[in-house]
């Protein structure tokens, strides 16, 4: 007769932040972190094409409740744009499908190009992006050779830095450094400024510094988070992610069921409401006069 299996205890609920390899995708790292955190309940909050590299934040138990709004914050990166060569993909994941000398191309003249690709503008993302068209992911339609047309979408680029500048016969490499709203693809910049400068571009490599408050400082290999597994608390993520709001005893019992708080003019977007014992109550958004619940995560 066999013995019945005991029961595996939960992790906390919290976030892991995790340095992503290359060539891993972010399903990939989610499967491996499910493994290691003991939980199916793991998830993702913005997916790193297989390529890059870096910052990317992973919700754990009930802060998979959260990762729709830390999605929806601004994020940093380096990356590397190639100057010379057009792919079917904007990286060097593709096919290079065009071809022209950019030995031409001065220093003034990529500044100008990138200066011309900052702040808010209206963007058309790769045609091998996870967008759905008609239902489908775009990347589907377009690997089965289908011609996808996709919609210019505005996104804001807050800062878009050139690093350093390298010649390599007819190609040039161009290190840059952006901060963007989320949605912005990296590999679209680097496709437009190739465009405007008469010669392509695309991608070569992609570094993700940074998501809202968390960055490579906090982030975690997968190795190291395989022998130590590191989860933030979700009190701890929501105060350093969101604008934090601490109510009274009274106020708490109301939030926990859903309730409404007058508003306290906060700001736009997500607020984290804290007990008086500094227990994380809920995420709530202001409307006008009162708050809406966004989130309750006590029972």
């Amino acid at each position: 007769m066999s013995t019945p299996r005991a029961k595996r205890t939960p992790p906390p609920s919290g976030l892991i932040i995790v340095d992503k390899p290359a060539e891993w995708t972010s399903h990939d790292v989610v499967g491996k972190m499910r493994g290691v955190a003991g939980t199916r309940k793991v998830g993702h909050a913005g997916t790193l094409d297989p390529m890059a590299t870096g910052v990317l934040v992973l919700g754990v138990e009930k802060a998979t409740r959260l990762l729709g709004h830390l999605a929806l914050t601004e994020k940093g990166y380096d990356g590397t744009i190639r100057l010379g060569q057009s792919t079917n993909t904007d990286d060097a994941e593709g096919e290079i499908t065009a071809s022209a000398s950019a030995a031409g191309v001065g220093e003034d003249d990529v500044r100008k190009g990138v200066a011309a690709l900052t702040g808010r503008i209206m963007q058309i993302p790769p045609q091998v992006s996870a967008i759905k068209v008609n239902g489908e992911r775009a990347y589907k339609r377009a690997r089965a050779g289908e011609e996808v047309a996709l919609e210019a979408r505005p996104v804001t680029v807050s800062a878009f830095e050139v690093t350093e500048v390298r010649r390599e016969g007819d190609l040039v490499d161009v290190d840059v450094s952006v901060t963007c709203s989320s949605g912005t693809y990296i590999r679209a910049l680097a496709r437009d400024l190739g465009a405007a400068l008469g010669v392509g571009g695309h991608l070569t490599f992609l570094r993700r510094t940074r998501v809202g408050p968390y960055d490579l400082s906090t982030a975690r290999t997968i190795e190291q988070l395989s022998a130590d597994c590191v989860i933030l608390p979700m009190a701890e993520a929501v105060a350093a992610a969101f604008p934090r709001r601490d109510v009274t005893e009274e106020e708490a019992v109301l939030v926990a069921h859903g309730g409404r708080l007058p508003s306290l003019r906060l700001g736009k977007g997500p607020i984290g409401v804290f007990g008086p014992d500094g227990t994380l109550l809920a995420l709530v958004e202001e409307q006008g006069r009162i708050t809406k619940s966004l989130a309750v995560f006590v029972p």
